[in-house]
């Protein structure tokens, strides 16, 4: 499993978001769940402009096993998606935490953000999960 990075927030569902600069959140899976689905073949952007709800379902992702649905971590509404998902899902098996990002959220509300897991309480929850 590779190194879960220090700058994330995840939800126990296994999605991750990152505050950037501009306080937006970049949200996708972790190498976690990435691991689980196995090889991904599809993913089901959602659109620019959409509303998301913290703990509502965005996006899909489906491997040749699965589809799972991806829920966003916090309310507020896409401005960005990752388009290059479409032609290349693998790119979310490939680099979970980095160009396999999946959309960018203009936060509604920041004390969503302190609802979310720290790295080492997600590491805490995978190591519970494996037991």
């Amino acid at each position: 499993m590779s190194e879960i990075p220090g700058d994330l927030k995840f939800l126990k569902s296994h999605e991750w978001a990152r505050v950037e600069s501009s306080g937006r959140v970049t949200v996708g899976i972790s190498d976690h769940a990435q691991g689980l689905l196995g090889d991904l073949v599809y993913v089901e952007l959602p659109g620019v402009g959409d509303t998301v709800q913290a703990g509502n379902g965005a996006a899909v992702v489906e491997s040749v096993k699965a589809a799972s649905d991806v829920y966003s971590p916090v309310s507020g509404t896409v401005v960005e998606v990752n388009s290059a998902l479409s032609d290349k899902p693998e790119t979310i098996n490939e680099d979970a935490y980095g160009e396999g990002w999946i959309f960018v959220v203009e936060l509604d509300d920041k004390e969503e953000l302190n609802d979310l897991l720290s790295p080492d309480d997600y590491a805490e929850l995978l190591e519970d999960d494996d037991h």
